[in-house]
């Protein structure tokens, strides 16, 4: 169903379907593929993979579109530029640089709850629900939330939104499977769960428009009281969008080109936020891209998976050797639990199982990029080796100084924090103009140096010196002072 909002009409093509094309191939947006399925399944099954495991007990923290009345029973949802919270909605609102006859392509997808309940086969002929039940062939299952995953592709011509705000249902259906195992049966069920997305598009002249895409959950709760698990089976999980088209280009949020800094600005995204998808252009800036991927988790621009990576890990966003290693520490009866929790917690165990030493040793890590090289021409800047056997020779962090305003800081010295927040540590806005002592001159792998310190009136200051616990800042980051000089408030 698609119309124009307060009209009937066919504003949009909308084309629905459960089951997700395995790294979406042979569709316009196979280039962000694998991170938006590393999104997708964000949270899905916590390390290490069994029902018993706490951490499975508090899953879906990212992208969770709940039913507005069971969110809002205590009042209205604060917006964020992320979907860390629950809410009932999701908004994208970006610039796009588009030709006359562009179309708008969007793709809306999630998670859909999935309940299995194991049943056993009584003397009675009935079924009756148990946490656990063997099946004849040895195979154990137990009773366990899963998720399928869900899309709906949708399409507008952008003459049509900019006549106005367009919508389409992306509703969930409902489901119901059984599997028989001769000594009883799995029944998984899933609820439906009632959807709309909107998009809009305002002209702002010279070829430049900003455009907005809106997805609710429109589906009321049973009890707006009742306990998050029985909210999130009326829930979108993991709710994402992409968006793409013909004939346009979506512009950075987060870096975009200078004269499009302050429009770019303006724009208002909630509860996600979007970056440009796919590989970074060649030889390009990158403030431009054909594909947008709006995620519920803070992601840079270009986003990629590691071509390392054997395939997904538990959520698929976690450090691929650590929680490898991990898996093969589990015991044998962790490992029949986890097989028995949830199918993809089996295929995780085969991967790991079967993974040959070679493709091990390639998780190990590996060098993305380092700093560019000097022109012929020029001498090649000084730097340390580490990668090189002896590269940190003649390197000591508590003698070392480097020059700051024509004075040389090194350990002991005071300095005041000037933190540039663009790009820096979310903590670092609470540390501007603060004073400090600098305990020691760092060396990076890729040549640059930063300061070690601690701050003046933290009062566990002495502790994390002694522990070797320190804030790192740029030397463009720090102001020298003069012994005795007074921290401003």
């Amino acid at each position: 169903m698609a119309d124009r909002e307060g009209e009937g009409g066919a504003a949009c093509v909308v084309t629905a379907g459960r089951d997700i094309p395995e790294g979406l191939s042979g569709d316009p947006f196979a280039q962000v593929g694998a991170v938006a399925d590393a999104v997708l399944y964000e949270g899905y099954l916590l390390y290490p993979y069994r029902r018993s495991s706490a951490k499975n007990r508090v899953r879906w923290q990212f992208g969770v579109l709940l039913p507005r009345d069971w969110v809002e029973a205590d009042g209205p949802v604060t917006e964020g530029i992320s979907g860390s919270a629950d809410s009932w909605y999701q908004r994208t609102e970006c610039l796009v640089r588009a030709v006359p006859g562009a179309v708008l392509r969007a793709r809306v997808r999630c998670l859909q709850l999935q309940r299995k309940q194991v049943e056993a086969l009584g003397d009675d002929g009935r079924h009756r629900p148990v946490e656990s039940l063997r099946a004849d062939d040895g195979t154990a299952h137990l009773s366990f939330d899963e998720a399928v995953p869900y899309e709906t592709d949708l399409r507008w011509p952008l003459a049509e939104l900019l006549r106005g705000p367009c919508a389409a249902e992306v509703s969930v259906p409902p489901a119901v499977e059984t599997e028989i195992l001769g000594a009883g049966r799995v029944v998984r069920r899933r609820e439906r769960v009632p959807a709309r997305t909107t998009a809009g598009a305002e002209d702002l002249g010279g070829g430049l428009y900003r455009v907005w895409v809106r997805t609710e959950n429109t589906g009321r709760a049973p009890d707006v009281r009742s306990r998050r698990a029985e909210a999130l089976r009326r829930a979108l999980l993991a709710a994402h969008t992409l968006l793409g088209g013909e004939g346009l280009e979506f512009v950075s949020q987060t870096d975009p080109p200078a004269a499009l800094r302050e429009r770019a600005r303006a724009c208002r995204s909630a509860f996600t936020f979007p970056v440009l998808g796919g590989p970074a252009p060649e030889g390009e800036d990158g403030a431009t891209g054909p594909v947008l991927l709006s995620a519920p988790i803070i992601l840079p621009d270009h986003p990629q998976v590691a071509p390392e990576s054997p395939g997904d890990l538990h959520d698929a966003a976690e450090i691929d050797e650590i929680l490898t290693l991990r898996t093969m520490l589990l015991t044998d009866e962790e490992k029949a639990e986890a097989r028995a929790t949830d199918p993809r917690a089996a295929r995780i165990l085969d991967r790991v199982d079967t993974m040959p030493p070679e493709m091990f040793a390639r998780l190990h890590g590996a060098i993305r990029s380092l700093a560019p090289a000097a022109p012929a021409a020029a001498p090649a800047p000084a730097r340390p080796a580490w990668w090189q056997e002896g590269g940190d020779e003649g390197l000591s962090p508590t003698t070392d100084t480097v020059t700051v305003d024509g004075v040389p800081l090194g350990a002991g010295h005071r300095v005041r924090l000037r933190p540039e927040l663009r790009g820096a540590d979310a903590q670092d806005m609470f540390l501007v103009g603060r004073t400090a002592e600098v305990a020691g001159v760092f060396h990076d792998v890729d040549g640059s140096v930063r300061l070690a310190v601690t701050v003046d009136d933290d009062p566990a200051a002495e502790l994390h010196g002694w522990y070797g616990r320190f804030h790192y800042f740029r030397p463009e980051e720090v102001e020298p002072l003069t012994d005795g000089a007074a921290a401003r408030p």
